[in-house]
């Protein structure tokens, strides 16, 4: 199968195509610049240059495959809600050229305030604002004769090279000399390894449901004050907690999402497409060598 890929020279997505080229795929890769076509061209991907809000870009490149995995967002948080409009508009310009063919849509979202005091499964629904209303979206484009599909990814997808929220964290806990939680640190993040995500893209592309919602989480929920403790001890620095007040100065941006709860379950991927989460898990990795040169630089 020929795929094209959105936000191909980010930090999943190249493990997503390293995936799929393992697997016998071929890989278009949208690149934004001659520096990130190049990066793709050196890992066995062609490159198509374009952006999300050059929408024939696109839709050039959904047209010239026989499938899509659709990762690109602007991870800005300062301009969270534009971006999502940017990208909501993006993903219904693939989808509305893809009516009627049958081929698979795969698109990405996350398990951030799906549920509240419980495991956030397959079956819960967002808010329809933000990334949920692309989410309703995708989901609707499967009875348009597009065999869409969703990945929810947890809010760290950890392992080597990741510039994502736990390596923030750990420079955080670096510049400020301890490793912080908030209140009791008892909010729980769930947490998936990159590898085992990228596997789970190529099998909801190969064989998916329509319509359906797939989880990549292996840890289902880790205490934050847990995640703090692993960077401390990684670090040799204090553990200490900071309250609600104090966490937006000590944090910055991060402080929101390190407060909410963000656990998640993926029995009810695992049951449908034999997917197996695989370790170390969450607090196992930061521990390691992958966090070895880790950088405060966010980058989806």
């Amino acid at each position: 199968m020929r795929v094209f890929l959105t936000g191909a020279t980010g930090y999943v997505a190249t493990a997503i195509a390293a995936e799929l080229l393992g697997a016998g795929h071929t890989v278009l890769g949208l690149a934004r610049t001659d520096e990130g076509a190049g990066a793709l061209a050196a890992r066995g991907v062609e490159a198509h240059r374009g952006e999300l809000a050059d929408h024939a870009s696109l839709i050039d490149g959904a047209a010239a495959c026989d499938g899509v995995i659709h990762t690109a967002f602007i991870h800005d948080f300062s301009r969270f809600m534009e971006n999502a409009e940017i990208e909501r508009a993006a993903v219904e310009a693939m989808l509305a050229s893809l009516e009627g063919s049958g081929k698979p849509f795969i698109a990405t979202s996350g398990v951030a305030m799906l549920a509240q005091g419980r495991l956030a499964t397959e079956e819960d629904r967002p808010a329809p604002m933000g990334r949920g209303a692309t989410e309703g979206v995708v989901r609707a484009a499967a009875d348009r004769g597009v065999r869409t599909a969703i990945v929810r990814l947890p809010p760290s997808t950890h392992g080597q090279g990741d510039r994502g929220f736990t390596p923030h964290l750990i420079d955080i806990a670096r510049e400020r000399g301890v490793a912080a939680y908030v209140g009791e640190g008892a909010n729980r993040w769930a947490g998936g390894r990159r590898a085992d995500a990228a596997r789970l893209y190529r099998l909801a592309l190969e064989k998916g449901a329509a319509g359906a919602t797939y989880h990549a989480i292996g840890d289902e929920g880790v205490p934050t004050r847990d995640i703090a403790g692993a960077i401390g001890r990684r670090l040799g620095v204090p553990v200490v907690s900071k309250s609600a007040e104090e966490a937006a100065d000590h944090f910055g941006w991060i402080g929101m999402f390190f407060g909410l709860e963000m656990a998640a379950s993926s029995a009810g991927t695992q049951a449908a497409l034999g997917w197996r989460p695989t370790p170390p898990g969450l607090l196992a990795d930061i521990e390691g060598p992958n966090y070895d040169d880790s950088s405060s630089k966010y980058a989806g």
